[in-house]
């Protein structure tokens, strides 16, 4: 669990377990000052989200390993205090089946698109 602080007043929750895309992604968002935390899957982001306050918005990978996306948001929905919390999909899948999103952004990413979703949602 990684965790920046950034001057925009939204919260952005990376889930994703490539380290290089994570730290991409983390870069990205503290650069344009949002206040950023990072998890390497979705066990590791549940156990954040279950211990602090939710962020705006998640950012979700759909493989990783321990647990996937798919699985992650199933256990999200669970959580009446998570339930709302919208959720961007990154993902190199060109048509991911049952993923319930906000949007759902193909890899390679565009860093402009991904922004803009992002700000639509703090």
């Amino acid at each position: 669990m990684t965790l920046r602080s950034g001057e925009n007043p939204c919260n952005v929750l990376i889930v994703e377990d490539d380290d290089g895309a994570r730290t991409a992604l983390g870069d990205i968002f503290d650069v344009e000052g949002f206040r950023v935390a990072c998890s390497a899957n979705g066990q590791e982001a549940l156990d954040y989200l279950r211990k602090s306050p939710p962020p705006d918005v998640i950012i979700l990978d759909l493989q990783m390993p321990v647990m996937d996306g798919w699985q992650f948001r199933r256990e999200q929905k669970k959580d009446q205090r998570l339930a709302k919390v919208p959720v961007v999909v990154v993902t190199a899948f060109s048509a991911p089946q049952n993923i319930d999103a906000a949007a759902i952004l193909q890899k390679p990413l565009d860093v402009d698109e991904l922004l803009g979703v992002v700000r639509q949602h703090c």
